[in-house]
C-alpha cells in the first residue's frame, strides 16, 4: 500500500506539473493535485517509517473517501459529456470563454468550431454570442466570436451579440432578455465538461427545453476539468443556483 501511495503521489504531482506547463501555474483549481499528491506521499512516508499509525490511517481513509465522493459526484458531469440527442434548435447560445488579447483561447476556439458545425447543420438557427470583456481581454468575448464566425463565412444576420455577461449564469440570463430564447428551442454550446452545469443553470432560470451541444475539450486538461467542474457543480448546488 505504501508503494502504491508513493506512485500515486508522484503521478498526481506530475499531472500538476503538466497543468502548470500547459495552462500556467496559476490554473484554476490546480492546487487540488498538489494537495492530493501531498496526502498520498504523507501516507507512504509515515508507513515506510512506521510513524504515527493513527494519523496514517486517518489520512488514508480521508483521501480514499474523498476520491470516492468525487467519483460519485462526477457522474452527472460525465453524463453531460455526450450532450443532448436533439440538437436542432431555433437558437444556440455560445457561452463565453477567455479571450487572449483579441484571439480566442483554446477553450473558446473549440466552442467556436462546434458552433460553426452547428450553424452548417441548422441553416435557419440563430447563434447568440454571449460574453463580456474581462481582464487581459482587448475586446469582448462576444466580439471575438463575431470576428471568428463572420471570418468563416457565417452570415452576420444569424449572429446576435450579448457582450455584458461575465459568468455562465449571466450568459443565460442576458441572452434570454435579449432574445426570449428561453421559451424557444435553445441549444447551449460549451466544452463538454461544462454542459451538465450549464443545462442545470438554464433550467433553474426558466429555460423550457435547453439542449446541450458539447464542444471538444483539451485531452491533456480533461481530467482536471472534470474534477474542477464537479467541485463547481457542488458549489452551485449549495448556493442554490441549480
Amino acid at each position: 500500500m505504501d508503494r502504491i501511495c508513493l506512485i500515486l503521489g508522484v503521478v498526481c504531482f506530475a499531472y500538476y506539473a503538466a497543468i502548470a506547463v500547459y495552462a500556467g501555474p496559476s490554473a484554476d483549481f490546480a492546487w487540488f493535485w498538489i494537495l492530493l499528491s501531498a496526502a498520498f506521499l504523507a501516507v507512504s512516508f509515515l508507513g515506510q517509517r512506521g510513524l504515527f499509525p493513527l494519523l496514517r490511517r486517518v489520512l488514508l481513509f480521508g483521501t480514499g473517501a474523498g476520491i470516492c465522493l468525487i467519483l460519485i459526484l462526477s457522474i452527472p458531469v460525465l453524463r453531460g459529456l455526450k450532450g443532448s440527442s436533439q440538437q436542432e434548435a431555433d437558437y444556440a447560445i455560445i457561452l463565453g470563454a477567455q479571450v487572449k488579447g483579441t484571439l480566442p483561447s483554446r477553450a473558446l476556439k473549440k466552442r467556436l468550431d462546434r458552433a460553426f458545425s452547428w450553424a452548417q447543420a441548422c441553416p435557419d438557427g440563430i447563434l447568440i454570442l454571449s460574453g463580456g470583456q474581462g481582464d487581459g481581454e482587448d475586446i469582448s468575448e462576444a466580439q471575438c466570436m463575431w470576428n471568428d464566425l463572420t471570418g468563416r463565412g457565417i452570415d452576420p444576420e444569424r449572429l446576435i451579440m450579448e457582450d455584458r455577461s461575465v459568468s455562465t449564469q449571466e450568459n443565460l440570463e442576458f441572452s434570454d432578455r435579449l432574445t426570449g430564447c428561453a421559451k424557444k428551442r435553445c441549444g447551449i454550446i460549451s466544452n463538454n465538461f461544462h454542459i451538465c452545469r450549464a443545462l442545470l443553470l438554464a433550467k433553474k432560470l426558466g429555460y423550457e427545453d435547453p439542449a446541450g451541444i458539447p464542444a471538444a475539450s483539451d485531452p491533456i486538461m480533461q481530467l482536471h476539468y472534470i474534477v474542477r467542474e464537479t467541485a463547481a457543480l457542488v458549489t452551485s448546488f449549495l448556493q442554490g443556483k441549480i
